[in-house]
């Protein structure tokens, strides 16, 4: 049973953040090329690219905690942050990519199914998405009050893209969204 939110104390996502960076590390371990939604200031790159050796592009609207090579036209080293709107990754090709996740960052884009659409789009064929959010009634809700999803909503979010294998669930005592979900793989195709 979860941990009631008045019982989870305030500085409770600042303690499992390392442990939710190796989670998601494990999740996303057989990714060679991984894309960020939402980035921040690229800290979970970072860690995917020292700690799996990943080829990791995270994308931020704001671009303001960002490193400087920012531009993606002369950043193509195997990490790279730039400033773009997830919902338009048009500096991306269909199926570029083999993961995609988006960390405490969905809930605050403008258009979040225009968003899973894309990561769809750039997904290769049997790619993975995952979905690391606050959800309603978490202590991010107290303490933020923002328009937060249920893990319901987001499963949703992923088959209404196309996504299969959807599974969507609260971590961490119920303060944290774990959706997963695949792209299908392309049947009776040449190779």
């Amino acid at each position: 049973m979860a941990t009631p939110t008045r019982d989870v104390p305030d500085n409770f996502y600042e303690k499992i953040h390392g442990q939710l960076f190796r989670r998601i590390g494990r999740e996303l371990a057989l990714a060679h090329r991984v894309l960020d939604l939402g980035c921040g200031n690229c800290d979970l790159i970072t860690f995917l690219r020292k700690t799996y050796q990943q080829r990791v592009t995270g994308v931020d609207v704001s671009g303001g905690d960002l490193p400087r090579h920012d531009d993606p036209s002369k950043s193509r080293g195997p990490m790279r942050c730039i400033k773009g709107n997830a919902a338009r990754l048009a500096f991306l090709r269909d199926g570029s990519v083999d993961a995609v996740v988006c960390t405490w960052a969905l809930h605050e884009m403008d258009s979040r199914s225009d968003a899973v659409a894309e990561a769809y789009r750039v997904l290769r064929s049997g790619g993975k998405m995952l979905i690391v959010d606050f959800p309603k009634g978490s202590l991010a809700q107290r303490l933020w009050d923002e328009d937060y999803l249920t893990p319901s909503e987001a499963g949703t979010l992923l088959g209404k893209a196309g996504f299969v294998r959807v599974r969507a669930r609260t971590i961490h005592n119920g303060q944290v969204i774990w959706a997963v979900g695949f792209r299908p793989p392309n049947m009776g195709t040449k190779a």
